[in-house]
């Protein structure tokens, strides 16, 4: 994996303000959100193709930034590759070193973690593969999964609601998250699978009644189209 530099200051700032500026589509993810769906997609059961998951940053309307010219664009773009450089090298180098980016909030005095920004990006990055995440579910492992189902599902059992509106239970269930990430990457290190392309074949459908392309002289039904049948 080619190794970058981690993001400056000042570059995560200039991704930052771009995302929460008035030029990024209203729907478009902030940088918690996006830290967390760049995650899900980084230790998934599948790779995924940033043509694929790129578009979804912005929004699921399908709408894009106003870039001021294609310069911006590119920076831009790099920038938020290089964010998932590091999620991806840190789990490749260091997995019980990857700090999820959390934000705080004050709670009577209280500096506590609020994780919903962060779960509802990693929720967002499973469903760009809803069904391949279903064997952890059904894994003994699951039951570390909970945690990111609580802060980032979109809706949640009534009974479960306790879990998340107390601000410290749901401090707790951040840490929980923090501390289980690791596992649920190992969890699927060894079955992860590789990004597929679909490859598009130029060459032109034969019809049945069409001169066979092999050279024969017979009708392809009567000759390749036969032996494809």
């Amino acid at each position: 994996m080619q190794l970058e530099q981690p993001l400056s200051d000042k570059e995560f700032d200039d991704l930052d303000n771009f995302l929460l500026s008035e030029r990024s589509p209203e729907g478009a993810m902030t940088m918690d959100t996006l830290h967390g769906y760049l995650t899900a997609i980084a230790i998934g059961p599948e790779s995924i193709m940033p043509a694929e998951w790129l578009p979804r940053v912005w929004g699921e309307d399908g709408a894009a930034p106003k870039w001021k010219n294609p310069k911006e664009e590119q920076r831009i773009v790099n920038l938020i590759m290089r964010f998932m450089n590091e999620v991806l090298i840190t789990f490749e180098v260091a997995p019980k070193e990857f700090e999820p980016l959390y934000v705080e909030h004050e709670v009577d005095g209280e500096t506590l973690i609020d994780a919903e920004a962060w779960c509802w990006g990693f929720w967002e990055g499973m469903d760009l593969r809803p069904g391949a995440w279903d064997e952890i579910w059904d894994s003994e492992a699951g039951a570390m999964m909970r945690p990111i189902y609580l802060l980032g599902a979109d809706e949640i059992e009534e009974s479960e609601l306790p879990e998340v509106e107390d601000p410290r239970l749901a401090h707790k269930l951040a840490l929980d998250i923090e501390a289980n990430l690791p596992a649920i990457h190992r969890f699927w290190l060894p079955r992860r699978k590789a990004a597929v392309e679909t490859v598009r074949h130029e060459q032109p459908k034969v019809g049945r009644n069409d001169d066979c392309p092999c050279g024969s002289g017979k009708k392809f039904k009567k000759c390749c189209g036969a032996e494809q049948a």
